[in-house]
């Protein structure tokens, strides 16, 4: 497939705890690029991040970085794009298919399916860039987008190694502990499908909030700080009142536990008890194909899944993430 790109101006990056109104520096914008690239005929866009002192006579390894549900590149993937890309990889933070800058309709559908193969697509564009060592490709992915990046490189041997943080993996079992037993995970199976019906027929698309504390129908329903925060995850870039609800038949009925029988290359896995389903994290790791593989546990006081949303943003748990996921790359790509 045809690939496009194009190579614009840098724009503001907003990660993290840094606050939405900051400013880059001139340094700052030289170190991100941004770019397009093709997934199944939607036109993606990401920031590609350079490493400090980047000489365009060299070649780098390179690394997608994938971040939760529904985020977009700006939020916890920017952050440790930014942050890895600073270790000496050319790193790309993108915006999956149908959210954020990126094409695709229906806009705000959550597909994981999908997302994996715009890892996929991602990894091809990396191997486009001149300054990248296609033999040195590697995908970090942060709670949901672990469960992306397990599954693309299950099945493509360009990605050579794998990290991941807070990974959230799980089975019809798991998805019963947070959506409301069998009967709740079947109600929300039956309105994606009956969603669907509607946009195949008329077009229009049936929306919930992305994240409540009010209303019981949100996709993400509960005090979550990183989501409501505006000097956290809730930034004007995320959407947080449209979720398509025929995403809820993609989400709940995936199961990305049997890929690791697949999986034949280093696998780093990081985590805690605190964060989410840490027995699935668990499980997934031993059944990981490869002997080259590494589970680093985390020490928290806080109970699960209240320690994931630290991954997202903050310094201790980004920063351990990212020196052990950077000494991993170095030596096993």
């Amino acid at each position: 497939m045809k690939k496009i790109i194009m190579v614009l101006a840098a724009l503001t990056l907003l990660s993290g705890c840094k606050p939405n109104n900051s400013n880059e520096t001139e340094q700052e914008q030289m170190e991100m690029k941004k770019v397009r690239f093709s997934s199944e005929g939607a036109e993606l866009v990401g920031n590609l991040f350079l490493p400090k002192d980047f000489d365009p006579s060299k070649k780098y390894p390179a690394l997608v970085v994938s971040g939760s549900w529904t985020t977009v590149k700006e939020q916890m993937a920017g952050l440790y794009a930014r942050k890895l890309a600073d270790e000496g990889f050319i790193t790309l933070a993108f915006d999956f298919r149908n959210f954020g800058e990126s094409e695709g309709e229906p806009r705000f559908y959550e597909s994981p399916q999908l997302k994996k193969e715009d890892v996929r697509n991602a990894v091809s564009f990396l191997e486009t860039v001149p300054e990248v060592d296609a033999e040195k490709l590697g995908a970090f992915g942060v709670c949901a987008g672990a469960m992306y990046t397990l599954m693309a490189a299950s099945e493509d041997d360009r990605i050579r190694s794998v990290v991941t943080t807070a990974s959230w993996l799980h089975d019809a079992e798991a998805v019963k502990l947070f959506y409301g037993g069998e009967e709740g995970v079947q109600s929300k199976v039956d309105a994606a499908r009956q969603a669907k019906k509607v946009y195949a027929e008329s077009g229009e698309v049936e929306y919930i909030p992305t994240i409540s504390t009010e209303d019981p129908s949100a996709a993400m329903y509960g005090p979550y700080d990183y989501y409501l925060n505006p000097e956290r995850g809730a930034i004007p870039q995320w959407s947080a009142d449209k979720f398509a609800v025929m995403s809820w038949e993609d989400w709940l009925t995936t199961d990305p536990m049997p890929t690791a029988s697949a999986l034949d290359k280093p696998t780093l896995m990081i985590h805690s008890d605190g964060a989410v389903l840490p027995q699935y994290t668990r499980n997934y790791f031993e059944m990981i194909a490869s002997e080259d593989k590494k589970l680093h546990w985390m020490e928290t006081d806080l109970e699960s899944p209240y320690h994931q949303f630290s991954y997202y943003d903050q310094d201790a748990e980004v920063n351990e993430s990212v020196v052990e996921a950077s000494r991993w790359f170095h030596t096993k790509m």
